[in-house]
């Protein structure tokens, strides 16, 4: 009770704030890498890059990432067969794709294998937020498993 007196009431102690997300940032182009990693990193993500298709992928395959950042057009390897080969990987990491090809090509999560499409824009940098913010808080889903004759009724049911 003599603490109590000295120190008035004692405060609860904070809960410390979960790990932050790691990233792996791939892109060819440097300035785009090097600002994107600053707009990351100020939003307190842990960031590693990769300046190719290929490094991104040797840097991967060493690390854990909850989430992969990845330009769709690089020599070499691209974004699509970067995210090809991490999904062959079955690891858990979200991806996202950025490109300022998307609508013209016709992009979509399925055909790219992504978890989200970006369009590099004016509104690009929000737009990453939101989604890095989404992906990160949520594992993957995995696929369905084709074998098993589950029907759709058979899923669990959501309340509301």
């Amino acid at each position: 009770m003599t603490a109590l007196l000295l120190f008035g009431s004692i405060p609860e102690m904070k809960k410390e704030a979960p790990p932050a997300a790691r990233i792996l940032l791939v892109d060819d182009n440097v300035h785009g890498l090097t600002a994107r990693k600053m707009i990351l990193m100020d939003h307190g993500y842990e960031v590693e890059t990769a300046p190719s298709g290929e490094e991104a992928w040797e840097i991967f395959q060493k690390n854990r990432f909850d989430v992969v950042v990845t330009d769709l057009r690089m020599g070499g390897i691209d974004g699509v067969e970067l995210i090809r080969r991490i999904r062959a990987l079955d690891a858990p990491a979200r991806i996202i794709l950025l490109s300022g090809f998307i609508g013209c090509l016709g992009m979509t999560e399925k055909s790219t294998g992504a978890d989200e499409l970006i369009c590099k824009s004016n509104k690009e940098v929000p737009e990453l937020l939101r989604a890095i913010g989404k992906l990160a808080a949520r594992p993957r889903r995995r696929k369905p498993s084709s074998e098993g004759g589950s029907s759709p009724g058979s899923r669990t049911m959501r309340a509301g």
